[in-house]
């Protein structure tokens, strides 16, 4: 993998994507603390200028920021924190509409992605700036990220990047390893790691992506199933995406 050309390309495919809104238009962004926010933002940053870069937390009451102002400090790019803990309560109270009395568990779980991605439309509609979308290809083969939530955006940086092409990007920008390589999980409270949920590893996800090869014939099915079930996702939103030529991966 050639990952500071892989870089270089995407950093110049956002500049080109951005130019035709002219330079009173920014990049805003849901910064989790987690590495994809993290090196989006960066890539973001040397495109266009920190200056046109804004890093969005929205934790959910009392929820950690999870060093996501840190991140962007250090960035340089502006940071705002909208809590949405009392906006995801009341949703949650709307339940008590349905013949059930409640919304089902998956529906409170995927409450907060999509309310974030309601804010962070909110934050670019009143500056001037277009949401960058932070999911990368391994999540989204498998359907790792909410509908309409954290899958929406109006453009995506990393969403044709592989777990392992991610880190190697953000290592190419210099990002501190603490960041870098910090385990992912989905950030809700008494989360586990993804890996754990998964069951499998993002290395061997990777290797099936990018090689079609995965040895233990189980975990094969089950990644063949999860995509199959959760393709509609990635057929629905179809957004504008860096496409990184085959000879950098």
């Amino acid at each position: 993998m050639n990952a500071p050309a892989l870089k270089d390309a995407c950093v110049k495919w956002i500049a080109e994507w951005f130019a035709p809104f002219g330079r009173s238009s920014c990049a805003v962004l849901g910064m989790s603390g987690g590495k994809d926010s993290t090196v989006a933002a960066a890539l973001c940053a040397r495109a266009i200028g920190p200056e046109r870069v804004v890093g969005v937390a929205l934790p959910s009451g009392g929820q950690s920021l999870n060093e996501a102002d840190e991140i962007c400090r250090y960035l340089g790019i502006r940071f705002l924190c909208l809590n949405i803990g009392e906006a995801e309560a009341a949703c949650r109270r709307l339940g008590a509409a349905l013949p059930e009395g409640e919304f089902s568990a998956q529906t409170v779980l995927n409450i907060p992605p999509r309310l974030r991605m309601t804010m962070l439309y909110a934050v670019a509609q009143s500056v001037g700036g277009l949401v960058a979308n932070t999911c990368n290809l391994s999540e989204d083969y498998i359907g790792y990220a909410t509908l309409y939530g954290d899958a929406a955006g109006s453009f995506s940086p990393l969403g044709r990047l592989c777990v392992r092409e991610v880190l190697a990007v953000g290592r190419s920008l210099g990002l501190p390893e603490k960041w870098v390589g910090k385990t992912p999980d989905d950030g809700l409270p008494g989360s586990m790691p993804d890996e754990a949920k998964f069951g499998f590893t993002y290395a061997v996800l990777d290797r099936y992506i990018r090689e079609g090869v995965c040895e233990d014939q189980a975990v094969k099915a089950k990644i063949d199933r999860m995509h199959r079930a959760n393709l509609f996702k990635t057929e629905i939103l179809r957004i504008p995406a860096f496409l990184p030529d085959a000879s950098l991966l």
